[in-house]
Formats: structure tokens, C-alpha cells, sequence
């Protein structure tokens, strides 16, 4: 029987991934990838034996596949995307297609704002509560490797991304977390609001009365959808209203947890939201109150989110590239409680910066603009904020953000902005803020010594 044939689009850790399942599930593949292949990659391919192309899309071998497993990366308007529609060859996520051979409880989350914390804390909690787990999605290892090794795990936390919902046709999760929904990717969308939106509630498309979905109520583009469509999933909502006192208070099976929020890691409104979701997954599917608090009072901030980076001449620096948004951006701004000398820019998305406006004023001693391009924030800010600076590069920014902190500020970088015309990603643009922030630290202690 000859095999079916599957291409998979991109070479990164979900392409990978997918590839090696299905070659495991008896699918003759080959992967494409229009740039080059990172080593580590490009080693896993050859040591599974997997057929790959670099530099260029091979586009009539890729067209004689059955179906084409898609990195979310790519976008529905590239052309080879556009033939591949032409032509009716199924285009499916590496989500879509790992799901298929997992009869794992799966928990997914999506949402514009706080889906890694959200997806890390609930991976922990069920962890930590003795279940046997994987995290994957945009976070972790590729979700569809982990199926490929792991056919026996029984549960799996997912980060899912607009993107990934918009190839998966059958993607069923038995909980899904939809945190919020605040215009985000919007050139993807042909700057529908509406598109965007109908694109998150893909989570819960296929979702049936024995499912779950968690979501904020306050927010009003989630009321509003669920208000137009009648889903048979079962709710559980959060709302602003359980943060009190620096406390939130969760009701399970007529019973209130109370937490707080002073014995974990996490700070902000945001944060105190995204707990809440989590804690109501775990809950869920069992995890103990006695867990549960264990894994918040040990849970640590991720890596680029409102991340503690150092204290410099008592001037605190914290990291948070992960804020590419408008609403990112403000939840880092209201979390901070000392004035703050503020790094931001990148690659603008149509932002409305007038929705910081009250939090500047309140909060900001000085900002320092970070880009090639930073002319429509300076524009927004320079009539309430005249301690503004243009800066390209990283060492830069640092070094005048730290002309301007005095003693018990806080430099936060919170860009606000995709990091793409200084960077290779938010990732990249963290470390190098953490790379100067760490060498200022060393500066410092050398002269302290010296003295």
C-alpha cells in the first residue's frame, strides 16, 4: 500500500515536532522551510531520517501531499498558502493534527494577554498535584513530539495562539481558558476586530456539554460573542470581583478558596486574573486545595514577563519584551507601585497610545523610546511627558534609562511593540536588556569594590 504523503511548513520546534509524529503514524513526509534550519533542528530531522528542504519552498512536491501541516509563522495571504487553496490540499496546525492520536485530557488556553504565565502555572499545578502531564503548544516542547514519544500521558496543558486555532477544523479541548480578547494581530486579520474574535472562539468550536470553558465575564468582546452563539459547553467564569484586598476568591462545589496573593510570586491585576483561571482548571480536574497553594507560593515569573532582572544602585530593572501590546503594556505600567523610567517602541501595530495616557502621567518619570522608528509614540507622549528619548540599540536605552532612575525607581522595559526592526524576537530583545542590565550590575559592584 503506497504511503499517504504529508508536507509540513516550517522548521522550527511545532514543524519538527509534527514531522516526527508523522512519520511515526506511517505518513511519507518532507519539510519545507522557506529560511534556514537551525542546527538543532536540522540534526533532529536527519537523525529520524525526515526528507527536508531549506532556503526555498519546493512548491509542486509540496502540492502532491495529501494535507500540509502549517507553522502558524505563516500567514493565510503567502502564495504558496493561496495555491495550496487553489488546489484543495487540506492545511492543518501541528495542534490539529497531534490531537488526533492522543486520548489525553486536554487543557488549552488562549487569550490576547497572559496565556504563557496562564499555560505554566496550570502545567505546575497539575504537576505538582501528581498528575502525569506535558506542556506544549507555543510554550514548551512541540505538542505533537510529545504524542509521537508519549502515547500513554494522560493529560496535556496547551498554550494555544489565534493562529494555531485557525487551521485546527476538529481541535476539541475538554477545558479551555479563553483569558481575554483585546485587538492583537490585526494585520492578519484584514484589521477586523471581529475576525480576530471569532478566531480565539475556535478553542470551543467543536465543544460539547461535558467540556469546559473558563473565561473572564468582564470582558466585553467574550460576553458579547458568547451572548450571539449558543455553545454547549459547560461555564465557568472569573471575574475582577473576586480580587479583593490583595486576595482573589475562587468558588468550587460550593466551597471558596481564598488566596493570597502576598504569598505568591506573581503581582498585578493581570496576574490575579490569570491565577484565577488556572486555579479553576485545577480544581476541575482534581488537583487539592493543599497542592494548589504549595505551587503558588513557589510558582516563579517567567522569563520575560514582568521578569526581576537586578537591582542596580537601588534602581530596579525588570524585563518584560513579552509586552508587544497596548494592554500588555498598561497591566505592566499598573503593576509597577514606584515611579518608573519606561523602555518602549518596535514595530508599531496601529497602536492607540492614548489608552496610557493616565497611567504616564501617574507613574512615569522618563521614556525611553527603543527602534529605528519611534516618531508616532514620541508624537503620542511628548505633550505630557518632555523626559523622552529616541534611541537603536539596546546598550543605549539601558545606559539612559539609567541617567534617568533615581534610587527605588523601577526601569521597565515593556516595548509595547513587536520586536522585530532591532530584533530577532521578544526573546532576543529580553536577554540583550538582561545582558546590559547584568553588565551595569557588574560596573557597579567593580566600583563599589574599588571604593
Amino acid at each position: 500500500m503506497k504511503q499517504q504523503k504529508i508536507a509540513v511548513l516550517g522548521a522550527g520546534e511545532s514543524g519538527v515536532g509534527a514531522a516526527i509524529l508523522a512519520q511515526q503514524k506511517g505518513f511519507e513526509v518532507w519539510v519545507s522551510d522557506i529560511g534556514a534550519i537551525l542546527p538543532i533542528y536540522k540534526a533532529e530531522l536527519e537523525r529520524y531520517g525526515i526528507a527536508y528542504e531549506e532556503g526555498q519552498h519546493t512548491v509542486e512536491r509540496i502540492c502532491d501531499a495529501a494535507e500540509v501541516i502549517k507553522s502558524p509563522g505563516i500567514p493565510e495571504k503567502a502564495g504558496l498558502i493561496q495555491v495550496l487553496r487553489q488546489r484543495s490540499i487540506p492545511i492543518i496546525s501541528e495542534i490539529e493534527f497531534a490531537a488526533r492520536y492522543t486520548k489525553a485530557f486536554i487543557i488549552a488556553i488562549t487569550g490576547s494577554n497572559g496565556k504563557s504565565t496562564s499555560t505554566q502555572l496550570t502545567y505546575e499545578l497539575l504537576r505538582d498535584g501528581g498528575f502525569d502531564v506535558g506542556l506544549g503548544g507555543n510554550i514548551g516542547d512541540s505538542f505533537a513530539k510529545q504524542v509521537a514519544l508519549f502515547p500513554e500521558r494522560a493529560y496535556y496543558v496547551l498554550e494555544v495562539s489565534s493562529f494555531q486555532l485557525d487551521d485546527s477544523l476538529h481541535f476539541k479541548p475538554d477545558i479551555a481558558l479563553l483569558l481575554n480578547i483585546t485587538p492583537d494581530h490585526l494585520d492578519r486579520y484584514n484589521y477586523d476586530f471581529q475576525q480576530y474574535i471569532a478566531s480565539k472562539f475556535r478553542i470551543i468550536a467543536n465543544s460539547t456539554a461535558n467540556d469546559w470553558l473558563i473565561y473572564w465575564q468582564d470582558d466585553t468582546a467574550i460576553q458579547q460573542y458568547l451572548q450571539s452563539r449558543n455553545y454547549a459547553v459547560c461555564r465557568a467564569p472569573f471575574a475582577l470581583s473576586q480580587y479583593r484586598d490583595n486576595y482573589i476568591y475562587i468558588t468550587h462545589n460550593d466551597t471558596q478558596l481564598a488566596i493570597d496573593l502576598q504569598e505568591t510570586s506573581l503581582k498585578g491585576k493581570h496576574n490575579a486574573l490569570n491565577m484565577m483561571a488556572a486555579v479553576k482548571a485545577a480544581l476541575l480536574v482534581g488537583v487539592t486545595e493543599k497542592s494548589i497553594r504549595h505551587t503558588l507560593k513557589n510558582f516563579s515569573a517567567l522569563e520575560h514577563r514582568l521578569e526581576p532582572v537586578a537591582t542596580v544602585r537601588g534602581v530596579q530593572y525588570i524585563n518584560d519584551s513579552k509586552a508587544t501590546n497596548i494592554d500588555s503594556a498598561f497591566f505592566a505600567l499598573e503593576a509597577m507601585q514606584q515611579p518608573v523610567v519606561w523602555i518602549v517602541g518596535g514595530t508599531d501595530k496601529g497602536n492607540d497610545y492614548s489608552l496610557l495616557n493616565d497611567l504616564v502621567q501617574q507613574k512615569v518619570r522618563a521614556i525611553v523610546c527603543l527602534g529605528k522608528d519611534t516618531q508616532t509614540i514620541e508624537n503620542a507622549f511628548i505633550a505630557i511627558q518632555h523626559n523622552l528619548v529616541h534611541t537603536r540599540s539596546m546598550a543605549s536605552a539601558v545606559h539612559v534609562a539609567q541617567s534617568y532612575a533615581q534610587a527605588g525607581d523601577v526601569v521597565l522595559l515593556a516595548p509595547c511593540c513587536a520586536s522585530f526592526d532591532l530584533f530577532k524576537n521578544y526573546i532576543d530583545r529580553g536577554r540583550q536588556f538582561k545582558a546590559q542590565v547584568l553588565a551595569l550590575l557588574a560596573a557597579s559592584e567593580t566600583d563599589a569594590t574599588a571604593q
